[in-house]
């Protein structure tokens, strides 16, 4: 097991410094030019290159990558140039919203996904079966946004049980509190769950028939074991491998993907701060917030392999 870690974590290794590489070159070839963006379309070509000099934005490409990944190692990430601020406290303040956004989301995805999965497997090429499966397919198809606007027209609109937008805030010195925070996020998470939810249901299904199959359910059953003991007793965690594969994918697909339903509901989230650091050129903020989501998806993906073994006792370190 000594040894598959230290690959595990020689791979991670590898591929922050590829994803690093391949996010600085990216926002390199872009168009268009930092300082001029800043000091607008009518700024003296003398103004524009000294405020090109100041920011750094005159030095070699690779003199700028280096003191970049520099930077990375010791948590110095460097001034915005839009908001003239560290780029670490913009990150971190907006990490306060978009990880339990992306948390809650999952936490509704996993719940109705395997109750889904499960309960579509139990019965299954029948109504019940058809019935899910169905729904799992309409909500495949439904983008996120489309369903967040819906959300805004019944229950922010019609019903007005939730604001429309915005976020109160964690404390309730911000004006908010944990409950006020939670409502706020409830109707994003729900955006966000539907299609990944839809996604792991039909994994989920699939799974557990697949394991339906082996000996041992059939012997659980001749034991006298209830239905819902085997399934969810015996049936589910030998069925969980390919589940928390996709689940850990998924994760990382929804911390990427708040980068529209927080612009729907006017989130000030990680997704909402690069969709405006684009907006105003500021690359040193694009190129952190890139780097950080990247991270987080190859870090979730080393956590699943780690999770295999623990799941699952009978695979090996040379099987994973």
């Amino acid at each position: 097991m000594s040894v598959f870690l230290l690959k595990r974590l020689l791979t991670l290794i590898a591929t922050l410094v590829a994803t690093s590489a391949v996010v600085f070159v990216v926002l390199e070839i872009l168009p268009g030019n930092a300082a001029q963006v800043l000091m607008g379309p009518d700024a003296a070509p003398e103004a524009v290159q000294a405020l090109a000099e100041q920011l750094g934005l005159n030095q070699p490409a690779w003199q700028r990558y280096l003191q970049w990944v520099q930077g990375l190692l010791v948590l110095d990430l460097g001034d915005s140039y839009a908001y003239g601020s560290p780029v670490r406290d913009l990150v971190l303040e907006r990490l306060a919203l978009t990880v339990p956004l992306a948390v809650l989301a999952m936490l509704i995805t996993t719940v109705l996904a395997l109750a889904a999965g499960v309960y579509a497997a139990s019965r299954h090429n029948r109504w019940g079966d058809v019935g899910v499966m169905g729904l799992a397919q309409l909500g495949i198809a439904i983008p996120n946004f489309w369903f967040a606007i819906l959300l805004i027209l019944l229950f922010s609109v019609k019903l007005q049980w939730f604001a429309a937008g915005g976020f109160p805030g964690w404390t309730e010195d911000a004006g908010g509190g944990f409950w006020a925070a939670l409502k706020a996020l409830l109707l994003p998470a729900i955006s966000l769950a539907v299609v990944q939810a839809a996604i792991l249901a039909r994994i989920t299904r699939s799974a557990v028939l697949e394991v339906l199959r082996e000996d041992f359910v059939r012997t659980a059953r001749a034991k006298g074991l209830s239905q819902r003991a085997v399934l969810w007793g015996h049936v589910l965690r030998n069925a969980m491998v390919p589940v928390i594969t996709v689940m850990g994918l998924q994760f990382a697909n929804l911390l990427a993907g708040t980068i529209v339903v927080e612009n729907v509901f006017f989130l000030p989230g990680l997704g909402r701060l690069i969709f405006q650091s684009i907006a105003n050129r500021d690359l040193i903020v694009v190129r952190n917030c890139v780097m950080l989501l990247a991270a987080m998806v190859v870090v979730v993906n080393f956590i699943v392999d780690l999770l295999y073994a623990v799941i699952d006792p009978r695979l090996k370190a040379s099987d994973l």
